[in-house]
């Protein structure tokens, strides 16, 4: 149960934050929007700052370990770019407050939740670098990096992007970011 409670704070924390940004978000509106009252958060959370870190620390590390499974589980270099794409797509897709905040609220981190989320978004980086050049041996590894960062803000400009169906936008998004990596 409480790690159930703590997930539903963190989703509706982020939930709020994107909507409001952060300090237009109180402990109260986090618990109202939980059906808890705003100092129970604090059974679960040192405080406002420590849930929009927690936040973007567990994402960052579910993308690392998503990344990692998806690579292991594919040999070919094809099918690990497919699966990482898609994992990418769906996270942009069904999570757009978490690319929201991560954007906007970056600056109300404190230095030592930057260094971790930063450590964590690397090697996320450094998963599809690895796939990226088996399939394309004229990259270096920093113009490879580059190209998958450029990709990432590609993908992750879905919270801003015009609304289509999910499954043509889910189509657009693959063929872009295959476009965007593999062509020479």
């Amino acid at each position: 149960m409480a790690h159930d409670r703590r997930t539903q704070i963190l989703s509706e924390a982020a939930i709020l934050f994107a909507e409001r940004g952060f300090h237009g978000v109180s402990v109260h509106d986090i618990g109202a929007a939980c059906g808890i009252s705003g100092p129970a958060i604090y059974r679960h959370f040192a405080g406002k700052d420590d849930l929009l870190a927690q936040s973007l620390t567990a994402i960052s590390e579910r993308h690392v370990a998503e990344a990692t499974a998806r690579v292991a589980a594919h040999e070919d270099a094809d099918d690990a770019l497919r699966s990482l794409i898609a994992w990418h797509i769906d996270f942009a897709i069904d999570h757009p407050e978490l690319i929201v905040i991560q954007d906007r609220e970056w600056s109300n981190l404190t230095p030592a939740a930057q260094r971790r989320v930063r450590d964590l978004q690397l090697t996320y980086i450094d998963a599809w670098v690895g796939v990226l050049r088996r399939l394309r041996t004229d990259l270096d590894a920093a113009e490879a990096r580059a190209a998958v960062q450029a990709m990432f803000g590609l993908l992750n400009s879905t919270p801003h992007s015009a609304r289509i169906s999910e499954s043509r936008m889910r189509l657009l998004l693959e063929q872009m970011a295959r476009s965007a990596l593999l062509t020479a």
